[in-house]
């Protein structure tokens, strides 16, 4: 590899018209860029494998158990677009089938959680309060947390610290 030299940043002369300057300049940071990373001689050292990045997940775990009569869903695993968010609105499907009106989701287990998830969420709280029935939350401080304050869904569905908490709220 050919030492960097700062000359190779002073564009031709008929460059040196505003947007073309700079349009240059990013080129040539960007190329600096991807070289830096060409030890191991790859052509793009920057890409990921997703086939392999995909599988590197853990699947999502969801057990269902009954507590005090009201069904306790412990979700485990990333809640996020695709598999997982359909996972667990057709385990909180099944279990309002099933009659329940009031449910509580423990996502202690979730590291991550999106837009998707928190949708799959806010789905099942209005179809349980259409019903008659309602969902609780629990969720210790964290990420998760914080994406549901931030997301202001602690306001709309309530959120506990513990499991004991939330039934005793029932």
């Amino acid at each position: 590899m050919r030492p960097f030299r700062w000359s190779r940043l002073i564009p031709p002369a008929n460059l040196w018209n505003g947007s073309l300057c700079v349009t240059y300049f990013v080129q040539l940071i960007l190329q600096r860029i991807m070289r830096c990373g060409k030890a191991n001689r790859h052509r793009h050292p920057m890409r990921i494998d997703w086939r392999t990045a995909m599988t590197d997940r853990l699947p999502m775990e969801i057990n269902v158990r009954e507590s005090a009569g009201v069904p306790v869903l412990e979700v485990r695993g990333r809640l996020t677009i695709g598999e997982p968010a359909e996972q667990l609105h057709d385990a909180l499907e099944s279990v309002v089938q099933g009659g329940a009106k009031k449910v509580v989701v423990v996502l202690n287990g979730i590291p991550q959680i999106d837009s998707s998830g928190i949708s799959t969420l806010v789905r099942i709280s209005i179809k349980l309060a259409r019903e008659g029935g309602v969902l609780r939350l629990v969720c210790g401080p964290g990420r998760v947390r914080d994406a549901l304050t931030v997301t202001r869904l602690v306001e709309a569905i309530p959120t506990f610290e513990s499991e004991s908490a939330a039934l005793a709220n029932f």
